[in-house]
């Protein structure tokens, strides 16, 4: 097969998109976490992200978050095409502010809570989750 200046300038293309695409989803994350929060500063603390370090399965990854005096958590997972995951919301009768479920990811990636708390503040916490079997397409 002989590469032509064409087929070079398309397989050039294809790469810079795909460089491009991870940074999309990153984008697309920071501007959901900005609109929860209402461009508010975000601190530590506060709030418990469990999930597992390593997934053999991305397509049912368990997690729960827990955050006492919550009124809403968000979680999203930066790396899949579409970062929002789930809001939660607790209402002032909630038993307790915690949530847990199952989620899927695309691959190894960041998985992100952010809470907003009874007094207006919001914390963040985040953990890395290593998947060895692709859930989104992979």
């Amino acid at each position: 097969m002989q590469l032509t200046r064409r087929d070079a300038l398309a397989l050039g293309a294809g790469a810079a998109a795909l460089a491009v695409l991870p940074m999309r989803a990153i984008a697309a994350g920071e501007e959901q976490i900005a609109a929860f929060t209402g461009g508010a500063s975000i601190g530590e603390g506060g709030l418990t992200l469990d999930a597992p370090e390593i997934a053999e399965n991305g397509n049912t990854v368990p997690i729960s978050v827990s955050a006492p005096g919550a009124e809403a958590i968000m979680v999203l997972a930066l790396g899949n095409p579409t970062p929002p995951v789930a809001t939660f919301n607790f209402g002032p009768l909630a038993g307790s502010h915690s949530a847990s479920t199952r989620i899927r990811l695309a691959g190894t990636q960041d998985v992100t809570a952010v809470a907003r708390m009874a007094d207006g503040s919001f914390v963040q916490a985040t953990k890395t989750v290593k998947v060895t079997i692709g859930g989104c397409g992979g």
